[in-house]
């Protein structure tokens, strides 16, 4: 029997509220399967770009999800996040879950929460790194591709508002 993990989540935070938070989500066994760093620059490979790809497609599948600045790394991602309300899907779309190779699980009525919009972006990625693995030769990833859990920060100004701040995509 395993022991209960300590949560890394802020105690007694609704993350389903309405926030800007910075989230840094590592490989498995911290696995280099993004690409490389050639001086200091990232190239990513035929995997990190579609690690890259899914970052970006987020919005479309979840209304009140905004996406700032993200760097990928070869075993690792920082990404910032903004949650807001979500609406109705986008005209002509399924929800969420109705897409091939979209994650499955209950659709928020109110706000779609980190974890949420974490595990989704994870379980799609992973779908589509396995296909990559089978199809295309990418390095295949020991049990998981992803570590269990995640590092986050919510992001506050000197006031204690949210902090916004926009960024180019290097990427």
């Amino acid at each position: 029997m395993q022991p209960k993990r300590k949560s890394q989540r802020k105690k007694d935070y609704d993350y389903s509220q309405p926030g800007y938070y910075a989230v840094t989500i590592c490989t498995q066994g911290r696995s280099c399967l993004f690409g490389i760093i050639d001086n200091d620059d990232m190239q990513l490979n035929d995997a990190g770009r579609m690690v890259n790809d899914t970052w970006h497609e987020i919005p479309d599948h979840y209304p009140g999800i905004e996406l700032d600045v993200m760097q990928i790394m070869p075993n690792h991602l920082h990404e910032m996040i903004v949650v807001s309300a979500v609406g109705t899907a986008p005209r002509g779309r399924p929800y969420p879950g109705k897409e091939k190779g979209q994650a499955r699980g209950p659709v928020s009525t109110g706000f779609l929460s980190l974890p949420d919009v974490i595990e989704r972006f994870k379980s799609l990625t992973t779908t589509r790194y396995i296909e990559g693995v089978k199809n295309a030769g990418w390095l295949s990833f020991p049990g998981k591709l992803w570590q269990r859990s995640y590092h986050d920060r919510i992001i506050r100004n000197a006031t204690g508002g949210l902090r916004r701040v926009r960024h180019q995509n290097s990427n």
